[in-house]
């Protein structure tokens, strides 16, 4: 029994970096431990906390009580703590929310006080656990006198079944309520109520896979990893495959490994439209046993998982970059697939990078990491030369299948969307049986609107953006704030009523295309068509079955999906993403031509690309078409080295915002200058850039300033920011925010 004395110390998921003590009274001291939660009181409300460890002594004289335990078995271990202290560290971020994020959605509580009443409080918050009755047939036997027609039809359905759910009883019989209380009555059945999960995987057939033979390049792969795993010992790799090597059948194999040594298995995909074809494989080839992890989960089907989970029900979790955190024990092997895409960042908040994270929880957990890609980053290529990753490759497609032809179409002088070689080629794939992707990273029908009067774009009275404009909702959009005006509307500068229709983009090439082929069966795939729930899901089965004919599209398709039936891609814009203001421009156009090259030709017949642009002379743009990837890296390595980029420095990134753009621009000039200062009175080797305006100046109402700095050294950079976060004096109404490692330059 635990002294009525014991102290606690906690942490609050708050942008507070510090934690605090509460007093257990006697009657919770034996379940107030540590990985639970609490509740108490805090600044006038009452809110959740995270049990860290106990305390032997402390000066209890002024400390608060604790209100409740609200757990009865830890929601974390201790070596998952160990990795969440670590991600607080790391990024500089409270512990409290690092907890808060890695745990299920509204799972925490809290109170609120209405105004006008004074005293009263609300506890909001928390998660519903779902019961459901099942029924069993009983121990009684059959009346003297004859059932109903439908009780009886009720009973022979129990006694075959042995054991069903009120759930499906409703749905073969209809109401049968009364037909089962008086089963129960007579003792001809007995019921009880269990714990269900809600189920993702209800809608879907189970179909199964059987292992298939690996190539030379696949077994030596696979066999390496098995050496690593065999060896408990942490091993990070780099799986660098071209596009149709086969890399996801190394994966299953290696996974299968792991299990048949009693470890579990992590995979982490970039994007939710990935997840549900890599679910539906795993599916096959292990059955039960797998959880998913992602944002397109309803809150309760992502409670649910998280506690299969944690209680040891799933040995294998698929997810997007928040399964990082998911509560799985015995890790053998950890797959990050396309591990370049930076959508594995977080952008707001704790802005962790689940791709970076899995190397850390590997190597707490001494397990396997595989990271894969056909395009991987300049900096895991770097890492492989400097012995900190091993090299796997499959430099070739599975089958012997050849890489597909790329061709260039010159845009000048060509007005419309699609060009006439492009709309040929497209007419000819349609003829032969055959299916197209193409691919413009824009949605909407035209980039923007332009008053034929004054000349003005039609822009963003929150952010600094033109609108983009969506003919099928008859709205002109932001896609940064959702702000929408009716379209087309008139010119708020001049009063003008004619707006002309500059840019295309993904809802303007399906327009196009049904006009120019009218028996095409055609889908879009971008945010405004995949919104609903499993919406991805459909229009991916659609092409994947042959029901659709082309498949237009923003980088969401352009990603992991395997067609074999695509034997076109066309390629719109192609040189759109090298004018981002950012450094790793050339490498994201690289990546995301060679990946989107890289989904036609996928099954026995040879796979074309045609690429429109307007100047394809860039190395980025020839090293994709030309399938060569040592060219580019050596290219795009010169120019990081040159200029101090990643891999040759360490960054970390300083925001400012406010709704006032004077105020924004005297504290980040503040913060500037103490940095400066900072830096000289430590000697600390920190280039400081800015503060500047953020290529998005203006985003959701608020100015926003940035200060990158960047560094040799990580210690350095740490050490800078540390001092800073020590000596700053900040404003009530200016928002900063620290990111290490930053993606997003914007």
């Amino acid at each position: 029994m635990l002294p009525h004395s014991t102290i606690i110390e906690v942490a609050v998921p708050l942008p507070m970096d510090r934690t605090f003590h509460y007093l257990v009274p006697g009657d919770l001291a034996e379940r107030a431990l540590p990985g639970r939660r609490v509740l108490v009181p805090f600044g006038g409300r009452r809110l959740t906390a995270y049990v860290l460890t106990l305390l032997a002594s402390s000066d209890v004289n002024t400390m608060k009580e604790i209100v409740e335990v609200l757990d009865e078995e830890p929601l974390w271990t201790d070596d998952e703590l160990e990795f969440f202290r670590w991600v607080a560290s790391y990024y500089l971020h409270p512990l409290g929310e690092v907890l808060k994020t890695a745990l299920p959605a509204g799972i925490n509580l809290q109170t609120r006080r209405f105004k006008g009443q004074q005293g009263t409080e609300t506890l909001s918050g928390g998660r519903n656990i779902r019961h459901e009755t099942y029924f069993r047939p009983g121990p009684a036997p059959d009346p003297q006198r004859p059932l109903g027609s439908k009780a009886q039809q009720v009973l022979e359905f129990i006694r075959q079944q042995g054991d069903v759910a009120a759930a499906e009883l409703r749905g073969r019989f209809g109401q049968c309520a009364l037909q089962l209380k008086r089963l129960q009555e007579l003792g001809l059945t007995a019921a009880e109520q269990r714990e269900v999960y809600r189920d993702p995987f209800r809608d879907e057939s189970n179909e199964r896979d059987v292992s298939r033979q690996l190539n030379q390049h696949q077994q030596a792969a696979f066999e390496s990893l098995c050496r690593s795993l065999d060896s408990r010992v942490f091993a990070p790799w780099l799986l660098h495959g071209v596009t149709g090597s086969g890399k996801t059948e190394v994966y299953l194999q290696a996974i299968a490994h792991a299990l048949d040594q009693g470890t579990n298995a992590l995979v982490l995909v970039p994007e939710i439209s990935l997840t549900p074809q890599l679910v539906r494989r795993f599916r096959a080839r292990f059955g039960s046993g797998i959880a998913i992890l992602h944002s397109g989960l309803s809150d309760g089907e992502r409670y649910d998982e998280w506690r299969r989970i944690r209680r040891g029900q799933a040995n294998i979790v698929i997810g997007a970059r928040s399964a990082i955190f998911a509560p799985l024990e015995r890790i053998g092997i950890i797959v990050v697939d396309e591990e370049h895409e930076a959508s594995f960042k977080q952008g707001d908040a704790l802005r962790y990078n689940a791709r970076d994270l899995a190397l850390v929880r590997g190597r707490l957990e001494r397990a396997t990491v595989v990271l894969g890609s056909a395009t991987p980053l300049i900096t895991s290529l770097h890492a492989v030369e400097q012995g900190r990753l091993g090299l796997l490759s499959l430099p070739q497609r599975v089958r012997g299948i050849p890489m597909p032809t790329v061709e260039t179409v010159a845009m000048q002088g060509i007005r419309s969307t699609i060009s006439p070689q492009l709309h040929q080629a497209l007419e000819q794939t349609l003829a032969d049986g055959g299916q197209a992707i193409i691919f413009l990273n824009r949605r909407g029908f035209a980039t923007f609107l332009v008053c034929s009067d004054c000349s003005q774009p039609l822009t963003c009275p929150n952010c600094s953006v033109t609108l983009t404009f969506h003919r099928s909702r008859g709205q002109s959009v932001c896609h940064y704030c959702d702000y929408a005006v009716p379209a087309p509307g008139t010119c708020p500068a001049c009063g003008g009523l004619e707006l002309k229709e500059l840019g295309a983009g993904t809802e303007r090439v399906e327009h196009d295309l049904a006009e120019l082929l009218p028996r095409a069966r055609i889908l879009r795939m971008d945010s405004d068509t995949t919104s609903g729930k499993g919406s991805h899901g459909r229009l991916l089965s659609r092409m994947a079955d042959g029901s659709a004919d082309i498949l237009i599209g923003t980088q969401m398709i352009t990603k992991g999906h395997d067609f074999p039936g695509v034997t076109l891609v066309g390629v719109i814009n192609a040189e759109a993403s090298l004018n981002m203001p950012d450094f790793r421009s050339s490498e994201r156009t690289f990546q995301v031509l060679s990946q989107v090259i890289g989904r036609a030709g996928r099954g026995d017949t040879p796979g074309r690309v045609l690429l429109q642009a307007i100047n394809p002379s860039h190395y980025a743009i020839q090293c994709a078409i030309a399938h060569d990837s040592q060219g580019f890296y050596r290219q795009e390595l010169d120019f990081r080295r040159e200029a101090g980029y990643p891999p040759f420095a360490h960054l970390a990134g300083l925001g400012l915002s406010g709704t006032t753009e004077n105020g924004v621009e005297q504290q980040a000039e503040l913060t500037g200058r103490l940095l400066g200062q900072l830096k000289r009175e430590l000697a600390l080797r920190v280039e400081i850039l800015g503060p500047a305006q953020a290529p998005l100046y203006r985003l959701r109402g608020r100015y926003r300033r940035q200060i990158l700095l960047k560094a040799p050294s990580r210690n350095d950079l740490r050490r800078l920011i540390a001092a800073w976060m020590a000596r700053r004096t900040s404003s009530s109404t200016i928002r900063e925010i620290i990111d290490i490692d930053p993606v997003d330059m914007m």
